[in-house]
């Protein structure tokens, strides 16, 4: 079976389970309203809530040791920062920048629609008191710096194991030969935890099942109506930030936006009905040098753009993220979000290309801030809705990236077609 029957297979397993949950929740919540069913809701919906909290442990498992491994070995192969010279400079320039947009934007929209607001679900007992207030600029900085590795991995302060596993890997490659033993072994074990996340996500249409069952039983069918602002919203943010990056093309390289959009049409839309902007990777490289970018620039800037620079995915984050806090009628000030984006700004980068990252990125950023992971179950239904329209804007957000790069560095030839 291929990859994309894989994708496609798993998504229609994920809407399966979660029309039957809702089927179930609303035969469950008819029958506490009219009280055919005797028992309290708490104790029947204990087995499908469960459910739902037993994935979420499963992924916060390995959040952890996923970015260790895999942004030690990242920062380890690109070698000396000095040595990745002049279009490495303006790589990451380009892709900070756009990051940073990426996550403005979803700050701003979740703030202006405030779609989780309304549903007014209970904090969950066992997570205790909420942190509402901000942290302030010290104790974020002071919060960065771990003062034991293994304390920090032990409470997952993602925050802290990036930066860790930052300078673990700067000094890894600063001393070459004598470190690639201890790459060779991190870069096996990333790939052992790639694969357990594969795994893990094979319980995710039993986790959606649970999960939705369990809120519509306890919210009756009106808290549908969140879930469909929340993704027309969503979508009408990947609109805007599409127009954002076709602008930011344009600036460069005028009326041939039209060309590269007829270029990646084929790849976007391979990603997003596989869900995977990793599906569309070659096409898109052939199309890019089709379109004209030199073959060494896109050999460099797309890779590292599927590392660094998924725009999509990251607007989607701080959407989803703030929507969970809303939810749980928890009140973060500016302050608090400007840090929230600083910590998705850093943990995103250690686990993108991994399928359903964004989920595992938002689950450790929930915990740096004390809102409860349990709100993750609300976005596992409509996660493969979601994930289409992301996985399509990552490969425009590179692609973009890529011919900027290439026409900065006098790389991008004409008349290539």
């Amino acid at each position: 079976m291929t990859a994309t029957n894989k994708n496609n297979k798993f998504t229609l397993y994920i809407i399966v389970a979660m029309a039957a949950g809702v089927a179930a929740g609303f035969f469950l919540n008819q029958g506490f309203q009219n009280k055919s069913i005797t028992m309290t809701p708490d104790k029947l919906l204990e087995p499908f809530s469960l459910a739902a909290d037993v994935f979420l442990r499963l992924i916060k498992m390995i959040v952890a040791p996923l970015v260790f491994t895999t942004l030690v070995v990242g920062v380890a192969k690109q070698g000396n920062i000095n040595s990745v010279g002049r279009i490495g400079g303006k790589t990451m320039l380009w892709f900070v920048c756009g990051s940073l947009v990426s996550l403005i934007l979803g700050m701003i929209l979740v703030n202006f629609f405030k779609p989780g607001e309304g549903m007014n679900i209970p904090i969950p007992e066992a997570h205790g008191a909420v942190t509402q207030t901000g942290l302030n600029l010290r104790d974020f900085i002071y919060h960065i710096f771990p003062s034991s590795i293994f304390e920090s991995m032990a409470k997952n302060e993602i925050l802290q194991v990036v930066v860790f596993s930052i300078f673990f890997g700067v000094a890894a490659a600063g001393i070459g030969e004598k470190a690639d033993i201890i790459i060779k072994t991190l870069d096996s074990a990333a790939h052992i935890i790639l694969k357990m996340t594969g795994y893990i996500m094979n319980f995710a249409p039993v986790a959606v099942f649970g999960a939705m069952t369990n809120v519509i039983a306890k919210q009756g069918l009106g808290i549908l109506g969140t879930f469909s602002r929340f993704i027309g919203e969503f979508y009408l943010g990947l609109f805007l930030l599409f127009g954002i990056l076709m602008l930011a093309a344009y600036l460069f390289i005028r009326r041939r936006v039209l060309t590269m959009l007829r270029h990646i049409k084929e790849p976007a839309l391979i990603a997003f009905s596989t869900s995977s902007s990793e599906a569309a990777f070659p096409k898109l490289m052939l199309e890019l040098e089709r379109f004209g970018c030199d073959e060494k620039i896109v050999s460099f800037v797309l890779p590292l753009g599927y590392s660094f620079n998924l725009d999509g995915s990251m607007m989607y984050m701080t959407f989803a993220s703030l929507f969970i806090a809303q939810t749980y009628s928890i009140h973060l000030d500016f302050g608090t979000q400007i840090s929230m984006l600083l910590v998705l700004m850093l943990t995103s980068k250690g686990v993108a290309g991994i399928p359903r990252a964004s989920l595992v990125v938002i689950a450790g950023t929930l915990a740096t801030f004390k809102i409860p992971e349990a709100g993750l179950a609300l976005l596992l239904g409509i996660d493969p809705l979601l994930d289409m329209g992301r996985a399509a804007m990552n490969v425009v957000g590179n692609s973009v990236a890529t011919v900027v790069v290439s026409k900065l560095e006098n790389g991008l030839k004409h008349n290539v077609e």
